[in-house]
């Protein structure tokens, strides 16, 4: 599917989730009612990201463009300094570094190795400011911890509205076939794009910051892992690698950082 397509139906499946929640505590739509800054941090955000993270795939190629824009971890952990009442030290920059090296060893292998043109600049442009657009949004998220988790649905509902038009300007349109795609669409507006945009704003704005954005990188892990379960991928040495690199980097900014 195209990418925006998707966007458009999974955030609106993710707005849903959101709004769903609401009703079951009792707080209805009232939850939408939030000041413009609010507004612009939650949409900016999860439109924002998404937006240069598709044009920086389309204007470069998938593995570089990838690892600039997953310089957000390590963005994050950087950011966090800037927080009240939080102290970043050596071990959490030693632990975002180890799991960015495990990235790099991770979507290197992926690609048959890595290699940056300068026909490509603009792609590693979107890809850098998707980097940027999402630790920030993560990091700022704190200055915004009385804003119920809640309004999160509102800021789905409005990325999924602003994704139409850039379907319709940019992609065609091929819509699921059969049921058994539309449940992969629902699935991933209950779960990828749903639930996980709420548990991730409360990590934000309750958790420890440092240790989220470091474990992050966890994630092309996971994923590779999952293509390996269903028989997509195969095992390889590269994997193993990042694995250790991305454990080990949590674990240092957990332990060491704590010491």
């Amino acid at each position: 599917m195209p990418p925006f397509l998707l966007t458009a139906l999974t955030f609106a499946i993710g707005g849903a989730v959101g709004l769903a929640a609401a009703a079951v505590r009792g707080v209805g739509l009232s939850v939408l009612r939030q000041p413009w800054p609010v507004w612009l941090h939650g949409v900016g955000g999860l439109f924002g990201y998404h937006f240069f993270y598709f044009s920086a795939l389309k204007l470069a190629p998938p593995a570089e463009a990838g690892l600039i824009a997953y310089l957000w971890p390590l963005l994050i952990v950087l950011m966090s300094a800037a927080l009240p009442g939080e102290r970043l030290r050596p071990a959490h920059i030693v632990g975002a570094l180890m799991g960015l090296a495990g990235t790099v060893m991770l979507l290197g292998a992926r690609a048959g190795g890595l290699g940056f043109s300068p026909d490509y600049l603009p792609g590693y442009a979107a890809a850098a400011l998707c980097a940027v657009i999402w630790s920030g949004y993560s990091v700022l998220a704190r200055r915004f911890a009385r804003v119920p988790t809640e309004a999160v649905a509102g800021f789905c509902l409005v990325t999924a509205a602003l994704s139409v038009p850039c379907h319709l300007l940019f992609e065609p349109s091929i819509w699921p076939s059969g049921a058994t795609e539309w449940l992969a669409v629902a699935a991933l507006g209950i779960g990828p794009v749903g639930i996980a945009f709420y548990t991730w704003d409360i990590g934000m704005k309750r958790g420890d910051i440092r240790l989220l954005g470091v474990a992050s990188y966890a994630a092309p892990v996971l994923s590779t892992l999952l293509l390996v379960a269903t028989g997509f991928a195969s095992a390889s040495w590269a994997l193993a690698g990042a694995c250790a690199l991305i454990v080990g980097g949590a674990g240092v900014a957990t332990l060491l950082a704590r010491k």
